[in-house]
């Protein structure tokens, strides 16, 4: 699960299950995009959200 690490910049740190669901979903969503411009406007519909840790 994420983790949010506090700093001078905070950051989240991903866990290997975290990357994947990223990765699978972003998959799921582009599968029929043509070009980057496409892929942009799909990925600006679509919210992709990662737990808290």
């Amino acid at each position: 699960m994420a983790e949010i690490i506090e700093g001078q910049r905070r950051m989240i740190r991903l866990s290997v299950d975290d990357v994947l669901n990223i990765v699978r979903e972003y998959q799921r969503l582009t599968h029929n995009s043509c070009c980057y411009e496409h892929t942009r406007e799909i990925l600006k519909k679509n919210v992709l959200y990662l737990p808290e840790g």
